[in-house]
């Protein structure tokens, strides 16, 4: 199979190199060669490269960026994935578009919870509703043999990500280090997100909305918390030598509101038989893979 992966040197991207690389045949699709905001330039390059399926991973994910410059958030969001979409539809290939938990309000109902794939999104931030836009393009443009594929708390291979922050500054001598203790979401590696999609592309007949998270849910203090004691449970592995402290959203602000719940319902997996690894069982084996002893 033939495989077009936009972003594809981004964290999720090398990480989708590397483990479907053996089995596939992969174009690497990456700016400055590859820009999905340059709808003729994108269209005329994958209608020459004829491929099979394409996973969307580019995108605008910095969520505090997004905030500050909503123009640029939208033209690689949402328009992005439109021109990606119309050139999956034009040569035929499966889409699978990465999208993402800010896409929901961040405000549940009740406690715990977690949204599915039927929930209505009513994203809070300029990068949920760009996301959310991309989505809509998606499914508006190519219905029918497309998948959005939602994740969340992405962590990988190289960074960068929040636990290759934590394991920096827990590292270095100092002060506590406040970590948010009032907002949930699921902890996802990239490997785990790369073994939904291997999953997805012996499945060709699904399509529309797919949660594709760890399973179960935490806070980014029990996040913090379980990194620091995989660290230091490892002889030879870097130490944590901070201590954590939780703190409120309210004591930590950014200038992009954090949704207080994103958990997502992995509905659709579980039908088809799938069960993604819960979340600590995932960071352990990242954890030994990425800070060896």
């Amino acid at each position: 199979m033939k495989i077009l992966i936009t972003g594809g040197k981004g964290m999720l991207g090398r990480t989708l190199c590397r483990e479907l690389g053996d089995a596939h045949e992969l174009v690497v699709a990456d700016v400055p060669d590859w820009d999905v905001t340059d709808d003729a330039a994108f269209f005329a390059k994958t209608l020459e490269a004829k491929p099979d399926v394409i996973v969307h991973c580019a995108a605008m994910t910095k969520v505090d960026a997004c905030e500050a410059d909503r123009e640029r958030a939208f033209r690689l969001n949402e328009e992005g994935s439109r021109n990606v979409a119309l050139a999956a539809k034009t040569c035929g290939a499966r889409l699978i578009a990465i999208s993402t938990d800010y896409v929901f309000s961040g405000e549940p109902p009740r406690e715990p919870w977690a949204w599915s794939e039927t929930d209505i999104p009513r994203p809070q931030t300029v990068y949920g509703a760009s996301k959310f836009a991309g989505e809509q393009m998606v499914q508006m443009i190519h219905p029918d043999n497309s998948v959005i594929l939602r994740i969340a708390w992405l962590y990988g291979a190289g960074g960068p990500s929040f636990v290759h922050t934590m394991a920096r500054l827990g590292g270095e001598a100092g002060a506590p280090l406040p970590v948010v203790d009032d907002q949930r979401g699921n902890p996802t590696s990239t490997r785990v997100v790369a073994d939904v999609i291997r999953f997805l592309l012996v499945h060709p007949d699904v399509s529309g909305i797919v949660h594709g998270t760890c399973e179960e849910q935490c806070t980014w203090y029990a996040f913090a918390q379980e990194l620091k004691r995989l660290l230091n449970d490892r002889p030879g592995a870097p130490r944590f030598v901070r201590e954590i402290v939780p703190c409120t959203t309210a004591e930590f602000p950014r200038p992009a509101p954090r949704p207080r719940n994103s958990a997502l319902k992995k509905s659709v997996l579980n039908v088809l038989g799938y069960r993604t690894p819960d979340w600590k069982s995932a960071l352990a084996a990242f954890v030994k893979d990425e800070f060896p002893a």
